[in-house]
C-alpha cells in the first residue's frame, strides 16, 4: 500500500507537464516532472493482433515512448516489475451520456410552432447543441467505468432528433478538463426521438421523424447555397458539423434500416447504435455498410415457475433471451464491424458479465478487444492516439492478472493519460482457497474467497457452519469466529501472516484468553477432484440449445425463405373473375410466379401436383384499407403530413401478416390514419411472410395518399382541441390552401428557376399532375360532395372514398366523378357520423355503376373478408361472382393493379388461394395461400409448426429454469397484449 501511495504522489507531481503552460501558478514553484516510467516483464497486448511476451512498456508525459521485448530504459526511470501480469490498451466507449444530465420533459398540451427564432422551424432539430456547455465531470461515474476497463468515453446530450456535437473525455480523476478533454467536438448525434425541452407536436411518429430529417437535409443544402436571406443558426451548425462522424441512435434492427435509408438518400453513412437484434436479418444489416455501436443489454431469463404465466410468453420473447448473446458473434462472422458500448444498461456492472456471455456464445476475444479499442478509435479518427499501445499513443492501459476476458482475471490498475487509477492492490498475495487447521483438539475447514478485494470466509467444524468475520491487508489475515458451542456466545480470534508459501501462520486467542500457535495449510485438490472439475468445466463449455433463427424470427417463421415452385392444381372449381366466370373440374398451372395455363387435363413434368377435387381455387383477397404490418399509422403533428410515408415504417414481423395469409389475403394497402385532412402516403404490399420490409412493397407500386374528412380530422373527441381545422368548413379550407400552394410550387419548379425542395409540396403536386391517387376516409355526404368539388376545381379526380358509409346517398355523383367506394359490409353506430350507415350500401353503389370493394380497416376482420363479401349477397342481392370481386378484382382496380392481380388470367401474378369449400362460405378454410408461386401459408405445415413450437418453448423453459436454479437473476412474466392499429391510432412516440 505504501508503494501505491508513493507512485500516486510521483504522478500527481507530474500534472504541470500536461497543464496549459501559459496559465499562471500561485500555488508554489513551477517544476515539470519529465521522468520516464517503465513497466517490465509483462505480457503486453499492443493491439488486438500484436502481443509481446515478457515485454517492456516505456511511457513519459502521458504518452507511450516505446514498447517491445528489448526497450532501452533511460537513467532515472521509475521501473515497475510486472512479472506474471498482463497489459492491455484501455477500453473506449464511444456512446455515452457521461457527465451530462438529460433534460426533463415539462409542460402540457400541444405546441404547433417553434419556440425559438433564428433557429430551424422545428425545435427538435438542435445541431447547435454543444455537449461541452452542459458537461460536468462525474468522478463517481468515471470510477465505475474505470473498473470496467474504460479509459476514454465519447459523450453527448441525449436530447432531440438532431442532438448536436459530442466530445471525447479521458476518465482521469486526477486532472481537470483542460487535460481530460481529448477532443471537444468529435461527433454529431441523431435519433428518431424528440427533444424533452420542447412541446412542439411535430413529429409525432417515427415516419414523421424520418420525413423531418429528409426535409432538414434539403433545407441545409438550400441554405448552404445562399438561397435564404435570414439567419438560421441550426442549419449553419448542421452544415458546419457535416464532416464529423454522424452517430445515429436507432435502438432496434428495424430502426437501424430506417436510419440507413435516410442516410443513403443524402450520401451520409451513419455509425448506428443498434438494439442487439441485428442477428435476425444479418444480410440486410450488412448491406447498410454501417459500423454499429452495439449495446450488450441482454435480457434476463423469465421466471417460469408458474406454468400458467409461462404459457403467456411469446416464442419471440423467449427466443430473444436465448439468441441475443450470439448477436456479436454473428456480426463478427459476417464481417460487420462494431464497437461495444455500455449504453442501455440499467447497471453498468452488468457490462462485464454480458461481455463474458457474448464470448461464451462464440465471440472471439480478439474481436471483443477490437470492439473495445481499435474500432471505436478508428471511428472517432483517433487511431494515432487511442486503442493501441503503439509509440505516440496515449498511455491509457490496463494492468491485469492475466487474460482480460477470463472471469477469474483481476484488474489491478487503469492508467489514463499516464496517471494510475488503482482498482486493486496488485502486490497483495492472493490467499483464496481451502485450508485445514486444528485448534484445541478440534478440526476446522476454512474457505476464503475475494481476498484481494472484498475477502469472504466460510468456516466449518464437523457438521456445523460457524459465523465468521475476516479482514485481510498487508499480507495479514484477521479472522474472528464463533465457537461451536451454541449455548455460549464465545469467539476465537486469529491473526495470521500469509507470506510463507501456501500456509497461514500466526496466533489464535481463545475465549479464555489463552494464546495458541496457529497454522493452516492450504489443501491441494486430489487428482480425482481435478478430473471432476475439468469434467464440469467441459459440461459448462458444452454449447447449450440455441433456437434457430427463422424468417421472420418469431412463431410460424420459415427456417429458410420459401421459393417459387411450379404447381399444378387438378380438378378444382376455379373462380377466374374474368369473362369465363367460374369453371368446374378445371386445372390451373403456376409457373415462374405467373398463371401459366387454365384448362382441363393439363400436365407439366416439373410441376408439383395438388389434387383440388371438391375444392375451390381463386385469386388472392386484396384488402384496400388495412393498418396491419406497420409500426406507425398517424402523423398528426400537422394538419397535413403528405411528406410522410407508410413505406418507411413497415413491420415485416407483424404476426397479422401470417394470420391474414391464413384468411386468403395476399395484398393490402396500408393507409395512413385519419388524424389530419391530408395524411401520409400509403404502402401497397404483398404479404410475403419472411421477406424484408422493402421486399414486401409492390414493384413499381402505384402512388397513393390518404386524405380524411369528418370527426377525426376536426378533432371532435380531442381533449386539447387546438389544432386547425376545428370544423368541416375548416377542413375544406385546408384542402384549398394546400392545393393552391402546391400549384404555385409546381409552377416554379417547372419554370426552371431555383426552388426550395419541399417534400410535402412535391407529393401534392403529384396529385395535381395526376401521378398520385387519393384514397379518402369519408362518412357524411356533404363532405363527400365537398371534396369532389375541390378536386374538380383543381382538375383532378378522387380515386377512392374509403368507409363511404353514406355512399348510397351520393352514388350517382360518385359515378359521374369517376370515384370508387371501398366500404364496410355492415358496420355502423360506432360514432355519431356513421348513424346513417346501412348494410345495403355496397350493393346500392355497385348497382349505380361505382367500382365497389369491401375492406377491413381491422386486423381481425381482414382474416375473414371472404365472409364480409358474402354479406352483400344477403344485403342487396349481389351475385356470388360480383360479391367475390368486392374483395379481389375490384380492390385491384381501385389500386390500379388489376393488370397484375385480382383475377386468374394467364400472365398475371400467381397470387392464388386453395379453399376447402365455397370461398364465400363460413366453412371455407384457406388451405394454401400462394404469392407469385411461393406458398406462404399451408394449413398442413401450420399444424406441424405448432408441434415444433411447443417443443421449442419447452426446451427454452427448461433452460430458464436452469438459470434460476443456478441463482441467476430472472425477470417476471408480464402478459403482453398486441395493440391493433386503426385509423385513429396515435404513436406513443417521443
Amino acid at each position: 500500500m505504501i508503494k501505491v501511495h508513493l507512485r500516486l504522489l510521483i504522478f500527481m507531481c507530474s500534472f504541470s507537464l500536461f497543464a496549459q503552460d501559459y496559465f499562471p501558478s500561485n500555488s508554489g514553484v513551477i517544476a515539470n516532472n519529465s521522468n520516464y516510467t517503465a513497466f517490465t516483464n509483462a505480457t503486453i497486448h499492443v493491439s488486438p493482433n500484436q502481443i509481446i511476451e515478457n515485454g517492456t512498456l516505456l511511457i513519459k508525459g502521458g504518452k507511450v515512448v516505446s514498447v517491445g521485448e528489448s526497450v532501452s530504459i533511460p537513467k532515472n526511470t521509475t521501473t515497475i516489475d510486472l512479472s506474471g501480469k498482463t497489459i492491455y490498451p484501455s477500453f473506449i466507449d464511444m456512446y455515452t451520456t457521461f457527465g451530462v444530465t438529460k433534460p426533463k420533459r415539462s409542460g402540457n398540451g400541444p405546441q404547433y410552432g417553434a419556440s425559438r427564432s433564428g433557429f430551424y422551424w422545428n425545435d427538435h432539430i438542435i445541431p447547435e447543441q454543444d455537449v461541452m456547455t452542459s458537461f460536468k465531470y462525474d468522478a463517481k461515474s468515471a470510477s465505475e467505468m474505470q473498473k470496467l476497463g474504460f479509459g476514454v468515453v465519447n459523450t453527448h446530450m441525449p436530447n432531440g432528433i438532431v442532438r448536436g456535437t459530442g466530445a471525447l473525455i479521458a476518465l482521469n480523476n486526477n486532472a481537470d478538463n483542460s487535460m481530460r478533454v481529448v477532443d471537444g467536438e468529435t461527433t454529431q448525434h441523431l435519433s428518431f426521438s424528440k427533444s424533452a425541452t420542447s412541446r412542439q407536436s411535430y413529429p409525432s411518429s417515427i415516419m414523421g421523424s424520418m420525413a423531418l430529417l429528409r426535409q432538414m437535409y434539403n433545407d441545409a443544402k438550400w441554405y448552404a447555397d445562399g438561397n435564404i436571406d435570414t439567419k438560421d443558426l441550426s442549419l449553419e451548425a448542421l452544415n458546419g458539423n457535416k464532416n464529423l462522424l454522424q452517430v445515429f441512435e436507432a435502438g432496434s434492427r428495424a430502426n437501424l434500416m430506417r436510419a440507413d435509408k435516410v442516410g443513403d438518400a443524402f450520401n451520409i453513412q451513419y455509425a448506428i447504435v443498434g438494439g442487439g437484434d441485428e442477428y435476425e436479418r444479418i444480410a440486410e444489416v450488412k448491406s447498410t455498410n454501417a459500423t454499429l455501436i452495439l449495446p450488450l443489454d441482454f435480457q434476463l431469463a423469465y421466471d417460469v415457475d408458474n406454468p400458467f404465466l409461462a404459457s403467456t410468453l411469446s416464442l419471440s420473447d423467449m427466443r430473444s433471451w436465448n439468441q441475443e448473446p450470439h448477436n456479436p458473434r454473428l456480426l463478427a462472422e459476417n464481417g460487420i464491424r462494431f464497437a461495444l458500448t455500455t449504453h442501455g444498461l440499467k447497471s453498468k456492472k452488468s457490462f462485464k458479465s454480458n461481455l463474458m456471455k457474448a464470448i461464451e456464445s462464440g465471440l472471439s476475444k480478439q474481436k471483443a478487444l477490437e470492439a473495445l479499442t481499435t474500432v471505436p478509435a478508428s471511428l472517432l479518427g483517433k487511431s494515432n492516439l487511442l486503442g493501441t499501445l503503439k509509440t505516440g499513443s496515449y498511455a491509457n492501459f490496463l494492468i491485469a492478472s492475466g487474460d482480460i476476458f477470463d472471469k477469474k482475471t483481476k484488474l489491478y490498475e487503469n492508467w489514463v493519460q499516464g496517471i494510475p487509477h488503482v482498482l486493486k492492490t496488485m502486490n497483495v498475495k492472493d490467499i483464496d482457497g481451502d485450508y485445514n487447521f486444528k485448534l484445541a483438539s478440534k478440526d476446522y475447514k476454512l474457505s476464503i474467497s475475494g481476498s484481494t478485494s472484498k475477502p469472504n470466509a466460510k468456516l466449518e467444524s464437523g457438521d456445523k457452519s460457524l459465523g465468521t468475520k475476516i479482514n485481510y491487508a498487508n499480507d495479514w489475515m484477521n479472522l474472528t469466529f464463533k465457537t461451536a458451542d451454541s449455548t455460549k456466545k464465545e469467539y476465537i480470534r486469529i491473526a495470521a501472516n500469509a507470506t510463507k508459501g501456501n500456509s497461514l501462520n500466526g496466533k489464535a486467542i481463545l475465549p479464555n484468553g489463552n494464546t495458541l500457535s496457529f497454522y493452516a495449510n492450504k489443501t491441494q485438490k486430489e487428482d480425482s477432484e481435478k478430473s471432476a472439475d475439468k469434467k464440469k468445466d467441459k459440461e459448462d463449455i458444452k454449447a447449450p440449445f440455441v433456437s434457430p433463427i427463422t424468417y421472420p424470427n418469431l412463431a410460424y417463421g420459415f427456417s429458410e425463405k420459401p421459393k417459387s415452385e411450379t404447381l399444378l392444381f387438378k380438378n378444382a372449381t376455379v373462380w377466374t373473375n374474368e369473362k369465363d366466370g367460374v369453371l368446374e373440374n378445371t386445372d390451373v398451372l403456376i409457373k415462374n410466379g405467373k398463371i401459366s395455363k387454365i384448362g382441363k387435363n393439363l400436365s407439366d413434368g416439373s410441376a408439383k401436383v395438388i389434387d383440388a377435387t371438391g375444392k375451390h381455387v381463386t385469386s388472392g383477397i386484396i384488402d384496400e384499407h388495412s393498418h396491419i404490418a406497420a409500426s406507425s399509422i398517424n402523423e398528426g403533428g400537422h394538419n397535413s403530413s403528405a411528406e410522410v410515408t407508410i413505406e418507411d415504417v413497415l413491420d415485416d414481423e407483424d404476426i397479422d401478416i401470417y394470420r391474414n395469409l391464413a384468411g386468403g389475403v395476399t395484398s393490402i394497402q396500408i393507409l395512413h390514419g385519419s388524424a389530419n385532412p391530408i395524411g401520409g402516403r400509403s404502402a401497397i404490399i404483398k404479404l410475403k411472410w419472411g421477406e424484408s420490409a422493402d421486399d414486401l412493397v409492390y414493384n413499381n407500386s402505384p402512388k397513393f395518399i390518404k386524405f380524411a374528412l369528418g370527426e377525426n380530422v376536426k378533432q371532435s373527441r380531442s381533449r386539447t382541441n387546438s389544432r386547425f381545422p376545428q370544423s368541416r368548413m375548416g377542413v375544406e379550407q385546408v384542402f384549398m390552401d394546400y392545393f393552391s400552394r402546391a400549384k404555385a410550387y409546381d409552377k416554379t419548379k417547372k419554370s426552371g428557376k431555383p426552388y426550395r425542395k419541399d417534400d410535402e409540396m412535391e407529393v401534392l403536386a403529384e396529385i395535381l399532375n395526376k401521378e398520385r391517387f387519393i384514397s379518402c376516409h369519408s362518412y357524411v355526404q356533404s363532405e363527400i360532395n365537398m371534396l369532389m368539388k375541390v378536386a374538380d376545381k383543381f382538375d383532378f379526380n378522387i380515386n377512392t372514398f374509403t368507409h363511404i358509409l353514406e355512399g348510397y346517398k351520393v352514388a350517382d355523383k360518385m359515378k359521374a366523378h369517376g370515384v370508387g367506394g371501398s366500404t364496410f359490409s355492415d358496420w355502423w353506430a360506432y360514432k355519431y357520423e356513421v348513424n346513417d350507415a346501412i348494410p345495403f350500401n355496397a350493393a346500392i353503389m355497385h348497382n349505380a355503376g361505382v367500382t365497389v370493394a369491401i375492406n377491413s380497416d381491422d386486423a381481425e376482420m381482414s382474416r375473414r373478408l371472404n365472409q364480409e363479401a358474402a354479406k352483400s349477397i344477403k344485403y342487396g342481392g349481389v351475385s356470388e361472382e360480383n360479391a367475390w370481386k368486392f374483395v379481389t378484382l375490384n380492390p385491384a382496380k381501385l389500386l390500379h393493379l388489376d393488370d397484375r392481380v385480382g383475377s386468374l388470367k394467364i400472365g398475371k401474378d400467381a397470387d392464388v388461394v386453395l379453399w376447402s369449400d365455397h370461398p364465400l362460405s363460413v366453412y371455407a378454410k384457406a388451405e394454401k395461400t400462394i404469392i407469385e408461386g411461393v406458398t406462404y401459408f399451408d394449413i398442413d405445415r401450420d399444424k406441424q409448426m405448432r408441434k415444433a413450437m411447443k417443443k421449442e418453448k419447452s426446451e427454452l423453459i427448461n433452460l430458464m429454469l436452469q438459470d434460476k436454479n443456478k441463482g441467476l437473476k430472472t425477470q417476471p412474466v408480464k402478459k403482453k397484449e398486441k395493440v391493433l392499429l386503426h385509423c385513429d391510432s396515435m404513436d406513443l412516440h417521443n
